[in-house]
Protein backbone atom coordinates (compact mmCIF):
# COMPACT_ATOMS: atom_id res chain seq x y z
CA UNK A 1 0.00 0.00 0.00
CA UNK A 2 1.53 3.39 -0.76
CA UNK A 3 2.16 6.25 1.73
CA UNK A 4 -0.63 8.28 0.37
CA UNK A 5 -2.94 5.56 0.64
CA UNK A 6 -2.13 5.34 4.50
CA UNK A 7 -2.77 8.80 4.59
CA UNK A 8 -5.84 8.94 3.34
CA UNK A 9 -7.32 6.16 5.16
CA UNK A 10 -6.09 7.68 8.18
CA UNK A 11 -7.98 11.03 8.02
CA UNK A 12 -10.90 9.00 6.31
CA UNK A 13 -10.86 6.72 9.84
CA UNK A 14 -10.97 9.92 12.06
CA UNK A 15 -13.60 11.95 10.74
CA UNK A 16 -15.73 8.87 9.88
CA UNK A 17 -17.62 8.54 13.36
CA UNK A 18 -17.70 12.47 13.51
CA UNK A 19 -18.95 13.35 10.12
CA UNK A 20 -20.21 10.08 7.92
CA UNK A 21 -21.24 12.05 4.40
CA UNK A 22 -18.21 14.22 4.87
CA UNK A 23 -15.48 12.03 5.93
CA UNK A 24 -14.39 11.01 2.34
CA UNK A 25 -14.67 14.72 0.89
CA UNK A 26 -12.35 15.62 3.74
CA UNK A 27 -9.90 12.71 2.98
CA UNK A 28 -9.82 13.82 -0.69
CA UNK A 29 -9.16 17.74 -0.12
CA UNK A 30 -6.62 16.65 2.29
CA UNK A 31 -4.82 14.33 0.17
CA UNK A 32 -5.41 16.18 -2.81
CA UNK A 33 -3.90 19.37 -1.05
CA UNK A 34 -0.64 17.17 0.43
CA UNK A 35 0.35 16.61 -3.26
CA UNK A 36 -0.26 19.41 -5.26
CA UNK A 37 1.77 21.43 -1.98
CA UNK A 38 4.74 18.59 -3.09
CA UNK A 39 4.46 18.89 -6.59
CA UNK A 40 4.62 22.36 -6.12
CA UNK A 41 7.86 21.96 -3.86
CA UNK A 42 9.83 19.40 -6.40
CA UNK A 43 8.68 22.32 -9.45
CA UNK A 44 10.67 25.02 -7.27
CA UNK A 45 13.53 23.07 -6.60
CA UNK A 46 13.68 21.87 -9.84
CA UNK A 47 13.62 25.37 -11.26
CA UNK A 48 16.65 26.49 -8.57
CA UNK A 49 18.47 23.72 -10.02
CA UNK A 50 18.46 24.75 -13.58
CA UNK A 51 18.38 28.25 -13.09
CA UNK A 52 21.81 27.86 -11.52
CA UNK A 53 22.59 25.23 -14.31
CA UNK A 54 21.78 27.69 -16.96
CA UNK A 55 20.16 25.28 -18.43
CA UNK A 56 16.48 25.00 -20.19
CA UNK A 57 14.65 27.82 -19.46
CA UNK A 58 10.65 27.66 -18.83
CA UNK A 59 8.47 31.07 -18.64
CA UNK A 60 7.19 31.19 -15.55
CA UNK A 61 3.35 31.43 -17.16
CA UNK A 62 3.98 27.91 -18.85
CA UNK A 63 5.20 26.81 -15.46
CA UNK A 64 2.14 27.60 -13.95
CA UNK A 65 -0.15 26.56 -16.29
CA UNK A 66 1.96 23.38 -16.22
CA UNK A 67 1.54 22.88 -11.88
CA UNK A 68 -2.24 23.62 -12.68
CA UNK A 69 -2.67 20.99 -14.96
CA UNK A 70 -0.75 18.40 -13.06
CA UNK A 71 -3.15 19.70 -10.43
CA UNK A 72 -6.52 19.10 -11.98
CA UNK A 73 -5.03 15.78 -13.25
CA UNK A 74 -3.65 14.99 -9.35
CA UNK A 75 -7.28 16.04 -8.03
CA UNK A 76 -9.22 13.73 -10.76
CA UNK A 77 -6.87 10.88 -10.07
CA UNK A 78 -7.65 11.03 -6.40
CA UNK A 79 -11.47 11.69 -7.09
CA UNK A 80 -11.55 8.05 -8.97
CA UNK A 81 -9.18 5.94 -6.73
CA UNK A 82 -10.19 6.61 -3.39
CA UNK A 83 -14.18 6.93 -4.49
CA UNK A 84 -16.42 3.76 -4.69
CA UNK A 85 -15.00 -0.13 -5.86
CA UNK A 86 -10.92 1.22 -5.33
CA UNK A 87 -11.21 2.59 -2.10
CA UNK A 88 -12.96 -0.51 -0.59
CA UNK A 89 -10.26 -2.91 -2.21
CA UNK A 90 -7.53 -0.96 -0.73
CA UNK A 91 -9.53 -0.64 2.72
CA UNK A 92 -9.41 -4.02 2.29
CA UNK A 93 -5.97 -4.37 1.81
CA UNK A 94 -5.44 -2.01 4.77
CA UNK A 95 -7.55 -4.30 7.44
CA UNK A 96 -5.74 -7.37 6.16
CA UNK A 97 -2.38 -5.77 7.04
CA UNK A 98 -0.85 -6.68 10.51
CA UNK A 99 0.67 -3.65 11.30
CA UNK A 100 -1.46 -0.59 10.77
CA UNK A 101 0.02 2.47 10.37
CA UNK A 102 -1.43 5.36 12.57
CA UNK A 103 -0.64 8.41 12.69
CA UNK A 104 -1.64 11.23 14.65
CA UNK A 105 -4.68 13.59 13.60
CA UNK A 106 -2.85 16.80 14.57
CA UNK A 107 0.64 15.73 13.47
CA UNK A 108 -1.40 15.08 9.84
CA UNK A 109 -2.65 18.26 9.41
CA UNK A 110 0.51 19.67 10.55
CA UNK A 111 2.30 17.95 7.84
CA UNK A 112 -0.29 19.29 5.49
CA UNK A 113 0.20 23.38 7.19
CA UNK A 114 4.45 22.59 6.72
CA UNK A 115 4.26 21.19 3.16
CA UNK A 116 1.94 23.92 2.08
CA UNK A 117 4.37 26.75 3.85
CA UNK A 118 7.42 25.91 3.13
CA UNK A 119 6.70 26.03 -0.85
CA UNK A 120 4.79 29.01 -0.50
CA UNK A 121 8.52 30.96 1.53
CA UNK A 122 10.91 29.09 -1.13
CA UNK A 123 8.58 30.95 -3.95
CA UNK A 124 8.97 34.24 -2.14
CA UNK A 125 12.85 33.23 -1.37
CA UNK A 126 14.22 32.03 -5.13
Amino acid sequence: MEFFDTLFFNVFDHYKPTKKQKANTIALYYISTLQCSLLLLAGIFITAFFNEMNSIRFSSESAWVLFIVLCIVIIFRNWMQYSGKKRTLLKAKLNSKKSKDQYNINLLWFLLAVSIALPLTMLFVI
